[in-house]
């Protein structure tokens, strides 16, 4: 997949000094249907362009189970053999779903992918324009040496006010762990090294 399949985007890049094979970071937040790319320049990640997510699976909160109609929430990477350029939904990526911490919690499901056309039983679904444009960032990066980007599955922009607001979910243990790496990009413009210790996810310099 190459940038001519897109042909306004490395003009776009080269427009703002972004490099095409820069490391890419990538964020996703169900609320408000938005997926953020997030290109390496100068030591910090800065965001490229937000893209809007034509459709997603189920409510806010993680997914659980095979079947559940529930598209994830996490931290989750994707290295080369998760990039799928003859997915029958155009292009996709495998978020490499369930994760260690998925796996501790006893969540099960397979497959779920961030991909093209516009329709969902699970998966991230951003239309076939707009995959071309992730999927050429992406796979240039990691044809370029990142051996792995990482993507952090938010249900909604983690400030204090939509978190107070959130108070009484049952998912909010669960979602204040997800704010820890949330505040962790937000202070220092880098993605967090997430591991997984005692069912908790923590979080340290990458």
């Amino acid at each position: 997949m190459e940038a001519l399949q897109v042909p306004r985007l490395k003009m776009e890049l080269t427009r703002r000094e972004f490099r095409l094979g820069a490391p890419i970071f990538i964020r996703l937040f169900k609320e408000s249907a938005e997926l953020e790319v997030w290109l390496e320049r100068a030591g910090k990640f800065e965001r490229f362009r937000t893209y809007p997510v034509c459709a997603f699976s189920g409510n806010l909160g993680p997914k659980l189970a095979q079947g559940d109609l529930q598209s994830p929430e996490g931290f989750y990477f994707v290295g080369p053999r998760q990039m799928n350029p003859w997915s029958r939904f155009h292009l996709s990526f495998n978020l490499g779903f369930p994760n260690a911490y998925d796996r501790h919690h006893g969540r099960t499901g397979s497959h779920l992918m961030v991909h093209g056309d516009c329709v969902s039983i699970g998966c991230y679904a951003m239309t076939d324009a707009i995959i071309e444009e992730i999927y050429t960032l992406a796979s240039a990066a990691l044809r370029q040496g990142q051996p792995f980007f990482r993507v952090h599955v938010f249900p909604f922009r983690m400030d204090a006010m939509r978190m107070a607001a959130a108070d009484q979910s049952q998912w909010l243990d669960f979602w204040r762990n997800l704010k820890e790496g949330y505040d962790w990009f937000e202070r220092s413009g880098r993605p967090p090294d997430v591991r997984v210790q005692r069912g908790r996810y923590v979080f340290r310099s990458d």
